[in-house]
């Protein structure tokens, strides 16, 4: 199982990732020993999608990083302050 996630910092600059572990992949943003998120500060994930092959998570972590992706992220962080999990 694949995760792509959106973690975002209390500047609310936005950070779009995937892993097939999530827990340790957060503690590794929080401890600075991922070199893109390092000056991030108090990172939360805010939105993160299950799937089960790579090739369709890395698709999906791709189009998110795109403007169409980040138009579809605007809304979907805009509307709630809960974590989205879609599968």
């Amino acid at each position: 199982m694949y995760t792509v996630y959106i973690l975002q910092d209390d500047e609310n600059r936005l950070y779009k990732g995937l892993t097939n572990n999530l827990s340790r992949r957060i503690q590794e943003h929080r401890r600075g020993k991922t070199k893109s998120t390092r000056n991030l500060k108090n990172v939360k994930v805010v939105y993160k999608e299950l799937h089960n092959n790579l090739e369709t998570a890395r698709r999906r972590e791709l189009y998110l990083k795109t403007a169409a992706g980040r138009r579809f992220i605007k809304t979907k962080i805009k509307t709630s302050d809960q974590i989205f999990m879609s599968q």
